[in-house]
């Protein structure tokens, strides 16, 4: 028997549990980004947490630790919300793009291509894992493409977000001699800022993405004149990520109108519209992110109100979720280790990852929450510094966490690290990245295999003149 968890703000931990402060409260809801665990997390007779009908403590008996355990109800249930939504909401034609750069892999860009949600890549790497997944609609990003990921671009029909000069020449080029017109959306600067971490501010106009609004004839001019190898289709912003706010959204599509119209002077085939991502997830008891659907109503009405004041038709109007899309689908699961106590100051709980598995927190100062996965109704009678086990004093996965009494290979969850925990993950100390596994109605698939030792030394060459 099980019972499901859902989210509300945490009591003192000298009353709480980890099962009574994620039972039920102000924070219910079936929007995924607004949940701290995966939708249907539920607690079964041997006080285990249970994700995706599967026992936590089993699947590390069975995989091993740490471990990333994705719920494909909620992944898929995320995808869902936001198609619906937009289809609700904007009356016009529209797409979700998942932003694969949050979690890039076979199994993830395989479900996402399932639900009908096209795939946004950033590298020659992540476009070769979707195009094996199955993937056909796709968008390439980033700064500085090189001229091979632009040439595989071409060859897998992407369209190219060209972020610059360099690019939009170097692409026309390429394409022209090969005989082909690719089809492009150009990445512009709107110069609006929100209150995020300045690292994932990318819309205010000190950015190194995309071309600013002084180039923004000058470039449309180009094309229209020498952009043989081009045919630009859209227009493209993004404004940041982990935003809780609503107003900078609405502030986006006026923008991105004016530049509708404006590239209609030039008679360039404008058609799509793409304002980026950056909807926020849940990470702790204090975070209230919009809902999926609050935000797509305000993009889309923003959008519609914008294009009628300017007797504008509607653009294909696409958005690129990622953190949002996978963040609240995956736990991860570490084993406790070695414990310090500093008298009068704090007590260290350490666990077998950290920052290579999860470097968030020591790069963005993140902040996450932790359970215990064994014991959910123990109380959390003590606050611990929860440590990860590399050589780096910032190796800390959280700061203050409050958990029962723990022993030496009792198991832990932190919840929201399906969004850029594995795809930024690193062999730090030559740590072995962790396995994954896909959880769905009491079964579990490994998606990620466990690194070996032998895995990290295969690209390694020892010269003759080292050997011994």
């Amino acid at each position: 028997m099980v019972s499901t968890l859902s989210a509300e703000p945490q009591p003192s931990a000298s009353q709480a549990t980890s099962l009574q402060y994620l039972s039920g409260g102000e924070f219910s809801s079936t929007s995924p980004n607004q949940s701290l665990l995966p939708l249907g997390a539920a607690v079964n007779d041997s006080d285990h947490l249970v994700i995706g009908g599967c026992d936590v403590v089993k699947l590390v008996e069975e995989f091993g630790s740490p471990l990333y355990i994705l719920d494909e109800q909620t992944l898929r249930e995320a995808c869902r919300q936001y198609k619906q939504s937009f289809e609700r909401h904007y009356p016009g034609e529209s797409l979700i793009v998942y932003a694969s750069k949050a979690w890039n892999c076979l199994a993830v860009c395989a479900i996402a291509a399932q639900e009908g949600i096209a795939i946004d890549v950033v590298s020659g790497g992540e476009l070769q894992t979707a195009v094996d997944a199955g993937a056909s609609e796709l968008y390439f990003h980033g700064n500085n493409k090189s001229l091979d990921e632009l040439k595989l671009g071409l060859e897998a029909g992407a369209y190219i977000v060209v972020d610059n000069w360099h690019e939009l020449t170097s692409l026309n080029q390429i394409a022209a001699e090969t005989g082909r017109v690719a089809p492009i959306l150009l990445r512009l600067t709107p110069g609006i800022e929100c209150h995020t971490h300045e690292y994932i501010r990318t819309g205010h106009i000190d950015s190194k993405f995309g071309f600013d609004p002084d180039q923004l004839e000058a470039v449309f001019a180009f094309i229209a004149k020498e952009g043989k190898g081009v045919k630009c289709v859209g227009l493209h912003a993004h404004i940041g990520s982990q935003i809780f706010e609503l107003q900078p959204h609405h502030d986006l599509a006026e923008v991105m109108v004016r530049w509708f119209e404006t590239a209609k002077k030039y008679d360039l085939p404008i058609e799509q519209l793409d304002i980026g991502g950056g909807l926020g997830i849940r990470y702790t008891e204090s975070d209230d992110p919009p809902s999926i659907d609050e935000w797509a109503k305000t993009v889309c009405e923003s959008l519609a109100a914008a294009c009628k004041a300017s007797d504008l038709p509607f653009p294909k109007l696409l958005c690129e979720p990622g953190r949002s899309l996978i963040g609240s689908a995956c736990v991860t699961a570490y084993t406790v280790g070695s414990q310090k106590t500093v008298p009068g100051i704090r007590t260290y709980v350490a666990v077998d990852g950290g920052m290579s598995d999860n470097p968030r927190p020591i790069t963005y100062q993140s902040v996450y929450r932790v359970l215990s996965a064994g014991k959910m109704s123990a109380p959390l009678s003590q606050t611990v510094t929860l440590a990860g086990k590399h050589c780096e004093s910032g190796d800390v996965v959280i700061q203050s966490a409050s958990l029962p009494e723990l022993s030496a290979g009792e198991i832990v969850v932190v919840p929201a690290t399906g969004a850029y925990n594995y795809s930024m993950a690193s062999n730090y100390n030559r740590v072995p990245r962790p396995a994954a596994v896909l959880v769905n109605q009491g079964n579990a698939d490994l998606i990620l295999r466990r690194e070996t030792y032998e895995d990290l030394v295969r690209q390694d060459r020892l010269p003759d003149s080292l050997r011994a």
